[in-house]
């Protein structure tokens, strides 16, 4: 048999790379979709069985270009994980209005297309995974997240509605709320006071990704939380 297919949205040097490197290694053939085409081509210098799609996901008809291209050269994907993300910080009055419908276009308009995309050969088959990264910010909106906030709340409902109908069809949808701030160069720099038990690693996140991938229908999660076992919830 081929092997399978995942996509991977938003692939930037944390979780989206960790998401590549462990489907890879788990044996599938990863769709790799982000804007930066040089860090796309980087990584997939890197890992033979990724190929790079340079998408915008907010932009539906660039998706629906990204993916005729990777089920023409690829096939049909059995795994998608929605990892990009839009955000930015203030309260609703200093934030520009333009911010929150840019940050809703990349994190709930992009699963919905790109769902829209994969699910009916899922379907099809009684089988397939549809995996979206969010945060806590999904669940409570603090002061200065009015930016970010509402549109991660949308996209876990879109998901929960997306998980009510695909499951008894046979796809799983899960939803992995990070309850952490992921070690990435930036975040080292912002937080350079922090001890290493501070920050959750890309790799923890990808594990967790890769175990919902492939739970028995027995069992399946739909809200999913992690968090450094220091971290105050």
């Amino acid at each position: 048999m081929a092997e399978p297919v995942c996509v991977v949205s938003g692939v930037g040097p944390g979780t989206g790379s960790a998401l590549v490197r462990r489907f890879a290694a788990g044996g599938y053939r990863v769709a790799m979709l982000a804007r930066d085409a040089g860090r796309l081509a980087d990584l997939a210098e890197q890992v033979p069985s990724a190929k790079a799609y340079v998408c915008d996901v907010s932009d539906q008809s660039q998706v629906d270009a990204a993916m005729d291209r990777v089920e023409r050269e690829m096939g049909a994907p059995g795994v998608l994980i929605h990892n990009a993300v839009g955000g930015g910080w203030g309260t609703f009055m200093e934030i520009d209005p333009a911010m929150l419908n840019r940050n809703f276009q990349v994190n709930t308009m992009g699963l919905l297309y790109l769902a829209r995309r994969v699910a009916p050969a899922m379907v099809t088959a009684g089988r397939g995974a549809i995996i979206v990264t969010g945060n806590t910010s999904a669940q409570r909106g603090r002061a200065n997240f009015a930016g970010f906030a509402p549109t991660k709340a949308a996209q876990r409902i879109l998901a929960e509605a997306m998980a009510r109908d695909l499951g008894p069809k046979g796809v799983h949808v899960a939803y992995i709320v990070i309850d952490a701030v992921i070690d990435v160069p930036w975040a080292r720099e912002r937080f350079k006071q922090k001890p290493d038990d501070f920050f959750i690693a890309p790799a923890a996140i990808a594990d967790e990704a890769w175990h919902l991938a492939g739970q028995p229908r027995s069992a399946w999660s739909f809200n999913v939380e992690l968090r450094p076992y220091a971290e105050t919830w």
